[in-house]
């Protein structure tokens, strides 16, 4: 394949992660529907966006916890409710991973289109549904990992955007609920890397290392924007181009039939 796809890639990657980690979500959910739509499957996407968000989710986390968006000192109630739903999102990545590698290829293609899709309209709603105010539930919020989580695994996005306005709609505030979603999500993106690396046993190497280059590059940045950006107009914004993506990724399914 030409290298143009790969360094293309590369961009998106960055263009994505700053997006995500300043919002807590949307990386995997705006690049694998990209991706796909380049020409790459979803078996050498999904690895490489879980092993690009691993890196950078650990770097971002440690961004936003100096900065003081979170606090994520070991024993503090952000720092447990992230390892809480990185370990309960485990086990959703992981049946991801064997419905990803199981199923009908056209069928985790649509699932995939349509779950983004849905992120997307989720956003957009969430403007007048963050002001909502219910209290706060471990359970509640296990519950909304371990289906983060599997969209995670089978799709590689759809964690971020779910687990943010789930925070956010049970008590957590913003900037703290940004920080908990990028280390948790290091720590789902670190199983399904691994669940797919015994599986698969191999997929594009190349696409792994431009995604996360690309990814790196933007994460310390992202996190300094959290406390300078507007989120209700970023996050509008990534609402409108994540709905765009899924009908896209939608349209080209469609036309491939």
């Amino acid at each position: 394949m030409a290298i143009w796809p790969f360094l293309l890639a590369a961009l998106l990657s960055l263009v994505c992660e700053y997006i995500a980690a300043t919002l807590g979500g949307g990386y995997g959910t705006l690049l694998v529907p990209a991706l796909f739509l380049l020409g790459f499957n979803l078996p050498e996407v999904v690895p490489a966006v879980l092993l690009s968000q691993l890196l950078t989710g650990i770097i971002a986390a440690l961004a936003h916890h100096k900065l003081g968006n979170v606090d994520l000192r070991p024993g503090s109630r952000s720092f447990r409710l992230a390892f809480v739903l990185g370990a309960s999102g485990s086990l959703g990545v992981l049946v991801a991973v064997l419905g990803q590698l199981s199923l009908p290829r056209l069928a985790v293609e649509t699932y995939v289109a349509l779950m983004i899709l849905a992120m997307g309209i989720f956003l957009l709603a969430g403007l007048k549904i963050r002001a909502l105010n219910s209290s706060f539930s471990w359970g509640k919020i296990t519950c909304i990992g371990l289906l983060a989580s599997f969209n995670k695994g089978i799709g590689g996005g759809g964690y971020g955007p779910l687990l943010v306005g789930g925070q956010v709609l049970s008590g957590v505030a913003e900037k703290e609920a940004v920080g908990i979603t990028v280390l948790s999500e290091a720590i789902t993106c670190l199983v399904g890397f691994l669940g797919y690396i015994l599986i698969l046993k191999a997929f594009s190497w190349d696409l792994a290392l431009a995604v996360t280059l690309g990814a790196v590059i933007s994460a310390p940045l992202s996190a300094y924007s959290v406390r300078r950006a507007n989120p209700r107009f970023l996050r509008f914004g990534m609402g409108l181009l994540i709905t765009a993506s899924g009908s896209a990724m939608l349209l080209k399914i469609a036309v491939g039939l």
